[in-house]
């Protein structure tokens, strides 16, 4: 019970917390900023300032990596959301600092993003998965079949 009603209330709270007024300095573009977490998470910062747990330090990772008065890269969305998707999972975090994180987690690849050639994940693109079909010496290929449907027969 406790679980289904933890969703529409985050939102609800950051909601609440996004119409709040901001008195901080301006984020990117010239805006206001919306942290809605520690001193990073949101549009905007404030730097100097540490971080205050490990979900506003991925946040400052993900602010680092974009350029000033510029967009993130995909990439960096992709590591923001990977890095806040650990957060939410960590037991050894408070149960608001987890449900904060999974909110940030499934936000993530929702930022605006530089536009550019978009490649591969290195998750995806390197290496094999065990147990995936890969040709070997013991397994022709596609292409290494003949009119029988198998491997070319000895001649």
């Amino acid at each position: 019970m406790p679980t289904r009603l933890a969703a529409p209330l985050l939102l609800a709270l950051g909601g609440a917390v996004l119409a709040a007024p901001s008195y901080a300095q301006p984020a990117a573009f010239g805006g206001p900023k919306m942290l809605i977490h520690g001193n990073y998470c949101g549009p905007g910062n404030n730097a100097p300032l540490p971080p205050i747990d490990a979900l506003d330090a991925a946040c400052a990772r993900h602010d680092a990596c974009t350029p000033e008065g510029g967009l993130p890269t995909p990439a960096c969305n992709l590591r923001l959301k990977q890095e806040a998707t650990l957060v939410a999972r960590d037991p050894r975090q408070t149960r608001d600092l987890r449900a904060m994180a999974g909110f940030v987690a499934a936000t993530a690849t929702l930022i605006p993003s530089e536009p550019g050639p978009q490649g591969m994940p290195a998750s995806v693109s390197a290496g094999t998965v065990p147990g995936a079909y890969a040709p070997g010496p013991e397994r022709p290929g596609p292409g290494d079949l003949d009119e029988d449907g198998d491997a070319p027969d000895a001649e």
